[in-house]
């Protein structure tokens, strides 16, 4: 599919002297409202289940501040609906996408898609194929922007060959998008590869923005210690803490440390900031008032 980047996100942020605000989590905080996840589609259920408490979370999102809303599609993509015996691929994408368009309403917020990992994000030996690898991103990613979203937020992203058929894809067919990286304190992707290697490819193939989420502050500090990030960046870091098998996560960071902590993020220019794992409305409101404050100064 053939797309047409009409619109950059981030030159806005430029305009208006401050970083775009990206929402919080999502899964954690269906957890924290009552819906469990479910084992194969984690988050992704609660579209159909109980698609009007979506709706109230992306809605607290913008009241809390966020410029920018991200679909509640982490497990929607098709090799994940094919494990859970799911064919409706396109269902799944579309009932997601069309409760954060309802969200957003006539407000002037962008809908990033996210498209994750296409097995779970912390794994590191995989099972599937190249060649499913293939066709889960390009088939999720053309649902997505099919379905609506402004961009496409490839979260939590570790694995170079995964990477690479990413980016050649969006940058190929004129699809706006964001490699999201997820490595380890070592600075290496889960495939080994280390992590300057990774940005510089995705450098060369015409992303809008390189971005860092659910790790923790500490490791992204040794990020930010060594990398230059003279490109348009963001992050959204991992606020949570608990079972990381998706079973319950928990807050652990709370919105004045989290704001702290970025205080020290802002002298190297971001593009936008959110947050991830166990992270909520609060979270993103605090991060609202933290850059009003430094407008205002």
């Amino acid at each position: 599919m053939m797309t047409n980047i009409s619109f950059n996100p981030f030159a806005l942020a430029k305009r208006i002297n401050r970083p775009l605000i990206l929402d919080g989590a999502m899964g954690s905080l269906l957890q924290q409202r009552g819906v469990a996840s479910d084992s194969f589609l984690w988050s992704a259920k609660a579209n159909i289940d109980y698609p009007e408490i979506v709706l109230l979370i992306h809605k607290d999102y913008i009241k809390a501040g966020a410029d920018i809303i991200t679909t509640n599609t982490f497990r929607t993509n098709p090799y994940t609906l094919k494990q859970a015996g799911i064919s409706s691929v396109n269902r799944f994408v579309k009932n997601a996408v069309d409760i954060a368009k309802q969200a957003k309403g006539d407000l002037p917020i962008f809908i990033a898609g996210s498209n994750a990992p296409a097995e779970d994000c912390y794994q590191i030996e995989r099972k599937i194929s190249i060649k499913e690898l293939d066709w889960n991103h390009k088939n999720h990613i053309d649902n997505l922007i099919e379905s609506g979203c402004d961009f496409i937020l490839n979260e939590t992203q570790s694995h170079f060959d995964e990477i690479k058929i990413i980016c050649s894809y969006c940058s190929q067919n004129s699809i706006p998008y964001i490699i999201s990286f997820f490595f380890d304190e070592n600075l290496k992707l889960l495939s080994g590869e280390n992590l300057y290697t990774a940005i510089e490819f995705v450098l060369d193939h015409d992303p809008l923005a390189i971005s860092f989420n659910c790790i923790t502050i500490p490791v992204f500090k040794k990020v930010f210690e060594k990398l230059s990030l003279n490109y348009v960046w963001g992050c959204y870091l991992n606020c949570g803490i608990g079972n990381f098998n998706d079973k319950e996560i928990c807050c652990s960071i709370s919105p004045t440390e989290y704001a702290d902590e970025f205080k020290t993020i802002l002298p190297k220019s971001p593009s936008f900031i959110g947050a991830c794992c166990g992270s909520n409305p609060s979270h993103i409101k605090i991060i609202k008032e933290m850059l009003d404050g430094k407008i205002r100064s």
